[in-house]
C-alpha cells in the first residue's frame, strides 16, 4: 500500500530528475525507508546532504553547452571554469576530445561509466593522452578509484555488455587490407594514402558518417630497440607469450607512461631516481618529457633493467584508432576505404611515427588481416529527407566523410544540393580526389566545389577564408534549410569555420553577433551544424 508521505518523496525525485533509473530508484528508495511511519518528508536541502553529487538539481546537472566543452581549451582552463560542478562533469571537462568515440563511449558516457565505477580504465581518450589520464586519475580518488597498471584495473570483458561482433572496440573482427594508394602528387610537403579494404567476409555492416576503428601493430624496428635497451632475450617468455610478440601487439610504445617511470623509481637511486619520480607525477626536470617514448625513457635510465614481465605490465594498451570512412556502402559494396596522413616527425633526434598511420602506410601487405571493428555515429549522418541540401567543409583528410556523402548521395539519386569546401596547401599537389570531384560535378551530384590552398600565395588562405567570400550565397543556402557539416581539425580549423558561420549569419542574415551566436546555437540544438573533429 502507498504511503500517504509518498508525493513528498515525489516532490523530492521529479521525473526529469537527472538521474540513471537505478539512481532514480534506488534514492526513491532510500527516501521511502526514511519516510516509514510519521518522520516528516525530506526537503531537497536534506536530499541534497544525503547525496550530494547525484541529488543536484537538473539545472546543474544538465549538459548546458559550457565553454568547458571546448577541446582547443588547455586542460587547465577547462578545470577552472568546472570548479564547483557535479563531479561527473569534472571527470567529462577533463576529457581531450568531445565525442570523438576513439574511447567507444562519448564523453559524457565515458564520465558517467567512471563515475558510477562501470569502467575503472583511466587510460583511453587517445586524444587527451597522459594529461587527460592523469586528471582522470585524480578525480577518480574522489570516487574512491584507484589506478595502477591500466591493463590490470580495467573490468573485465566479461562484465561488460557484449557488443555485436565488429561494433565495439571490445568486440573487433577481421577484414582484409587491399591496398594503399598515395593521394599526393610528388613535391608535396605531405603522405595522405587512401586505403582501400575488403569486409566481404567480416560481416561488418556500416553506414556514412560512421568511423572505422583499426588496432595497429608497433613498428618491428622500434620494437627490437627497445629489446636490446631492456636488455632481455626477444623470445622472453611471459605466460605462453613473447616479449617481442607483446610489445608488437598489446602494448602501447609512446608516451612513457607514468606507471613505468615510477617502475624506474623504485629500481634506481639517487638523482635518478628523482627524477624518475618527478616525472611519474607529471614534473619535468630536464624539459624532455614531452619527447619521452617508451625507448626514450629506456635510454634516459639507461643501466635500468627491470623485470621484462613488470617492464610489459607498466605499460597502457595499445589502443585502436578511428578513421573516418570516405566509402559508401551503396556506391562500394563489400569495400570500405579510409584517407589517412602517415605521421613521421622528428622529437629527441629520432625519428617518430604515427603507429596506426604508418601502420597503413608502410608495414601490411595485400591480404593481410587487422583487428577492426566500426564506431557508429551518433549525430554527423546524412538527413533523413534527401532533398535537404547539405554544406560539407573538409580540409586536408577532413574530406573523407564528405566523398562517403557524395557518393551515397548520388546512389541513392537524392536531390539535394550538395556543397563543398575543400582546401590543402598546395593545388597542383594536395587535392585529393581531384579527378572523382570533378566526375561528381559533371554528374550534377557535386552542385559546387569551393576550393582554398593556404600555400600557393605569401598570403595563407583557408576553408573559412573562402566561405567569407562567398558568404551571401552561404547564407541563401542556410536560409534554405542546409545542414552543414565540418570535418577535421578540432584545435583551429573547426573553431575557425564557426566563427565564419557566425559571421555569415550576421552580415548576410541581419543580425548582431550575439544574434548570429544563438543563431547557430541553435542550428546545433536542432541538428543543422553537425561537427566530426579531432
Amino acid at each position: 500500500m502507498n504511503s500517504p508521505l509518498r508525493p513528498a518523496i515525489t516532490a523530492i525525485l521529479p521525473p526529469n530528475a537527472p538521474f540513471t533509473p537505478e539512481q532514480h530508484d534506488w534514492l526513491n528508495g532510500l527516501f521511502a525507508g526514511l519516510l516509514e511511519g510519521d518522520v516528516a518528508a525530506l526537503s531537497q536541502q536534506d536530499a541534497a546532504a544525503l547525496m550530494p553529487d547525484l541529488a543536484l538539481g537538473a539545472a546543474e546537472n544538465a549538459d548546458d553547452g559550457a565553454p568547458w566543452h571546448d577541446p582547443a581549451m588547455p586542460l587547465a582552463e577547462r578545470m577552472k571554469l568546472t570548479e564547483g560542478r557535479p563531479l561527473r562533469r569534472r571527470l567529462m571537462a577533463a576529457m581531450g576530445q568531445q565525442d570523438c568515440g576513439q574511447c567507444g563511449y562519448n564523453c559524457e558516457d565515458y564520465a558517467d561509466a567512471i563515475f558510477a565505477r562501470k569502467d575503472e580504465r583511466l587510460n583511453l581518450c587517445i586524444p587527451g593522452g597522459k594529461e587527460t589520464a592523469r586528471m582522470l586519475k585524480t578525480l577518480a580518488a574522489e570516487i574512491g578509484a584507484t589506478l595502477s597498471s591500466p591493463a590490470s584495473k580495467a573490468e573485465p570483458a566479461s562484465a561488460r555488455p557484449i557488443a555485436e561482433a565488429g561494433h565495439s572496440r571490445d568486440n573487433p573482427v577481421e577484414a582484409a587490407f587491399v591496398s594503399r594508394t598515395r593521394l599526393n602528387k610528388p613535391g608535396s610537403q605531405k603522405e595522405t594514402w587512401h586505403i582501400e579494404l575488403d569486409l566481404a567476409d567480416s560481416g561488418l555492416s556500416y553506414e556514412v558518417g560512421d568511423s572505422f576503428g583499426v588496432y595497429p601493430r608497433n613498428d618491428p624496428a622500434l620494437v627490437d630497440a627497445i629489446v636490446r635497451a631492456l636488455g632481455a632475450p626477444a623470445d622472453f617468455a611471459i605466460g605462453t607469450r613473447t616479449l617481442r610478440d607483446m610489445l608488437l601487439h598489446d602494448v602501447s610504445l609512446s608516451p612513457a607512461p607514468d606507471a613505468l617511470l615510477q617502475l624506474f623509481s623504485y629500481i634506481t637511486g639517487g638523482e635518478r631516481r628523482l627524477k624518475a619520480k618527478a616525472l611519474a607525477a607529471g614534473e619535468d626536470p630536464d624539459g624532455d618529457a614531452a619527447t619521452l617514448d617508451v625507448l626514450a625513457a629506456l635510454e634516459k635510465f639507461s643501466g635500468v633493467r627491470p623485470d621484462p614481465e613488470a617492464f610489459v605490465e607498466a605499460l597502457d594498451p595499445l589502443q585502436p584508432r578511428l578513421y573516418s570512412i570516405s566509402s559508401s556502402p551503396k556506391a562500394h559494396s563489400g569495400r570500405l576505404s579510409l584517407t589517412v596522413d602517415a605521421v613521421r616527425y622528428e622529437a629527441g633526434k629520432r625519428e617518430r611515427l604515427g603507429v596506426a598511420s604508418t601502420f597503413f602506410a608502410d608495414r601490411i601487405a595485400p591480404g593481410d588481416m587487422l583487428r577492426v571493428y566500426i564506431q557508429k555515429a551518433e549525430h554527423f549522418h546524412l538527413p533523413s529527407d534527401p532533398a535537404t541540401p547539405v554544406i560539407m567543409v573538409g580540409p586536408g583528410t577532413g574530406v573523407a566523410p564528405f566523398r562517403a556523402f557524395l557518393y551515397d548521395r548520388m546512389a541513392a539519386k537524392a536531390p539535394g544540393r550538395n556543397w563543398l569546401f575543400f582546401g590543402h596547401q598546395r593545388r597542383d599537389f594536395d587535392f585529393f580526389y581531384e579527378d572523382e570531384f570533378a566526375g561528381l560535378k559533371a554528374a550534377g551530384v557535386l552542385t559546387r566545389l569551393s576550393l582554398a590552398w593556404s600555400r600557393d600565395n605569401d598570403e595563407k588562405f583557408y576553408v573559412q577564408d573562402r566561405m567569407l567570400q562567398v558568404g551571401r550565397e552561404l547564407w541563401s543556402w542556410i536560409a534554405d534549410g542546409a545542414i552543414i557539416y565540418v570535418c577535421g581539425d578540432a584545435q583551429r580549423m573547426a573553431k575557425d569555420v564557426e566563427r565564419a558561420v557566425i559571421d555569415i549569419v550576421a552580415a548576410h542574415g541581419a543580425r548582431t553577433t550575439n544574434e548570429a551566436v544563438h543563431f547557430v546555437a541553435e542550428m546545433k540544438k536542432a541538428g543543422r551544424y553537425r561537427t566530426d573533429v579531432y
